[in-house]
């Protein structure tokens, strides 16, 4: 008997779940090498020059590959573009790692997996993406999961001063990187590459941030910079790119809202490093919580993506 021929839909699934899995491993371990790094950096030094940096690279890249040219450049949509780098490259990572730095790095990682949960709700009023019932029921058996963590109360030490007001920011960034991720699908579905989407998230955020550097008179932190704070920063700079770089071309091949129910393996990640780095808490609430996500992430990516969208 013949074997079936595996359709052109199916590997686009495969590889973007793929794709998408890779982005969740990294991100678990971002997120606690960041807390180590950000405790002695000001966080919007910090991320301006990271910013900046992989967005130079993406252009680069981008000229590589010749999405970049004469004509080309005059017919790319500007206007989204620059309202990614703002929120979802600028503003975003500013309220993520001052967060960071007073919350812990678990909870920090869990309240940023409620991602999918906002860009479901995105994709669904600006994309017309279809959430699927059991990818529905997947999203709420996580955001419960979500929500046993942040019930797990602590009590403020060294590595996190102010966890309220630091979950706060962590809420906010998520919400916005939501609002960037939508716009982001948004724009390539109408022809954009991931690259250049890549190179105005990270660069126009970047040029944002060292604006706030300039208005809050803090230039002069990046020029006292010590030897093991540029290396550090270096360090982070080299893990973000490959977030970005896995993430849009993730989107690029799956349904945004799965490929961010995906990225909640990620925390979970996080969570046992945090304890075995930093010592942080893990109260029965936050297995219980880890638990649900697993499930919840593992249905999800069995799930196919609908491709039929309004935009």
């Amino acid at each position: 008997m013949a074997k079936k021929p595996v359709s052109k839909n199916h590997n686009k699934e495969l590889i973007g779940t793929i794709l998408a899995l890779i982005t969740a491993v990294i991100s678990g371990f971002a997120i606690p090498i960041n807390k180590i790094f950000v405790v002695g950096i000001d966080p919007t030094v910090f991320t301006a020059v990271r910013a900046l940096i992989i967005g130079l690279v993406f252009l680069f890249i981008s000229f590589v590959q010749g999405n970049f040219s004469t004509k080309s450049f005059k017919k790319v949509s500007w206007k989204p573009l620059l309202f990614i780098g703002f929120i979802g490259g600028g503003l975003a990572f500013l309220f993520f790692f001052t967060g960071l730095g007073l919350t812990t790095a678990g909870r920090a990682a869990f309240l940023h997996k409620l991602l999918p949960v906002f860009i479901a709700v995105f994709a669904v009023l600006f994309l017309k993406e279809k959430i699927p019932r059991k990818q529905g029921i997947a999203l709420l058996v996580m955001l419960v999961g979500a929500y046993l963590i942040f019930s797990a109360t602590i009590e403020p030490a060294a590595f996190w001063l102010n966890p309220g007001f630091g979950d706060i920011l962590i809420i906010g960034a998520t919400i916005l990187w939501a609002l960037e991720s939508t716009i982001a699908k948004r724009t390539m579905i109408k022809g954009e590459t991931n690259f250049i989407v890549s190179f105005a998230r990270m660069f126009f955020g970047g040029l944002l941030l060292f604006g706030i550097i300039i208005l809050l008179g803090k230039f002069d932190i990046l020029l006292s910079l010590s030897a093991i704070q540029i290396t550090n920063m270096l360090i982070s700079t080299g893990i973000l790119f490959g977030y970005v770089l896995f993430w849009y071309a993730s989107i690029k091949y799956i349904n945004v809202s799965k490929a961010a129910a995906i990225l909640l393996l990620a925390p979970v990640i996080s969570l046992f490093l945090g304890i075995y780095w930093f010592g942080e808490p893990f109260p029965l609430l936050q297995m219980i919580g880890s638990a649900l996500i697993i499930i919840g992430a593992v249905v999800v990516v069995k799930i196919k993506s609908q491709f039929s969208t309004g935009v």
